[in-house]
């Protein structure tokens, strides 16, 4: 695995766990009063969109021209059966937090409609698709980018409008493959021309931190301007995953490839799918415990993280663990230490 693919994942995988932390302290201590609280937790989220174009990045890399035998058997074992596992856990713990909640219909609606955490390999499953009929029938980036851009476009913007029919269906709407069609065919461009793009990344990654920069700026603006939702389905979060993955790909070069980084790289997918179930029952105590904001939602990261990561490695221990937390792979025992970087860099 490219290391800086690693990184990318890890930051991903991070962000979202630490802004899921804020939103149950805001649930359980009350929202807090700070300067800029709320844009920045709208800013993280650009972690799911990231991670779903990771997975595109990847596959591109690895399968640009066809899909290898067993390609959809080993998806379905180690990530759908996992989707349907924590969708039935999410709805126990529903159950268990609510004891009005219809049992067998929580299991139904987050299993066929992806009504819990989970819901985002709903679109890495539809990417997979969208890589095979790409790669099948070749079609130019030169009309499907435009075309995928200004899908998402409408389709985003859609989503916005003030009519009930949006608001009572948000979640049924955020699963289609075209609310997220501009990054698909921006993480296969990526993807299949990756050894390339990385020298360019490398060579030009001062320009990547300006880029993020107005990215960051531009999304502040819009978010003072009245569009204050904190989700990822925001137009204006594509630039700000862009541009932040960009720094990420360019600076990751640079970094060496610690241990750390490739063990919660290993552990990323159970812990987006178990994360929120754990935070859930630490929240309560974690607010009172702490005094603060910020001591509470870090305490409550650094815990559920650390509870997440131990339940995956017990559950990876059963005989069938990979159907439920997904496939973890054994880290080697020693760690390369890369220096082309190094030498490109001189």
């Amino acid at each position: 695995m490219i290391k800086e693919w690693n990184l990318l994942r890890v930051i991903a995988c991070l962000c979202i766990v630490f802004l899921h932390s804020t939103t149950l302290n805001s649930r359980h201590a009350g929202h807090p009063e700070i300067d800029y609280y709320d844009v920045f937790r709208a800013i993280i989220c650009f972690a799911t969109p990231t991670f779903i174009v990771l997975s595109e990045i990847i596959l591109a890399n690895r399968y640009p021209d066809r899909l290898p035998n067993q390609f959809w058997q080993k998806r379905l074992k180690f990530i759908f059966l996992p989707f349907v596992s924590f969708a039935i856990i999410d709805a126990l713990n529903a159950k268990y937090f609510n004891p009005n909640v219809f049992l067998e219909l929580k299991i139904f609606n987050n299993i066929v409609m992806g009504t819990f955490i989970g819901y985002f390999i709903f679109i890495i499953f539809q990417f997979y698709v969208l890589h095979y009929l790409v790669v099948r029938f070749k079609p130019s980036m030169k009309w499907l980018l435009p075309v995928s851009l200004l899908t998402m476009a409408v389709h985003l913007s859609f989503m916005k409008m003030n009519i009930p029919f949006v608001h009572e269906h948000q979640a049924l709407l955020k699963l289609p493959f075209t609310a997220w069609f501009g990054y698909f065919t921006i993480a296969y461009i990526i993807g299949k021309h990756y050894k390339k793009l990385q020298q360019e990344l490398l060579t030009y990654r001062w320009l990547t931190l300006i880029l993020a920069a107005l990215s960051v700026l531009y999304f502040y603006f819009s978010f003072e301007s009245g569009n204050a939702r904190i989700n990822s389905l925001r137009l204006d979060l594509f630039p700000v995953v862009l541009s932040f993955s960009a720094v990420i790909l360019a600076w990751g070069q640079l970094i060496p490839n610690f241990r750390i980084i490739q063990f919660i790289s290993n552990y990323s997918f159970g812990i987006y799918l178990l994360h929120w179930q754990v935070l859930r029952h630490l929240a309560p105590y974690t607010v009172t415990w702490f005094n603060h904001t910020s001591t509470r939602v870090l305490a409550l990261f650094l815990m559920g993280l650390v509870i997440s990561v131990t339940i995956i490695k017990l559950i990876s221990l059963l005989p069938f663990g990979s159907m439920i937390v997904g496939n973890i792979k054994k880290l080697s025992p020693k760690l390369k230490q890369t220096r082309d970087t190094a030498q490109v860099v001189a």
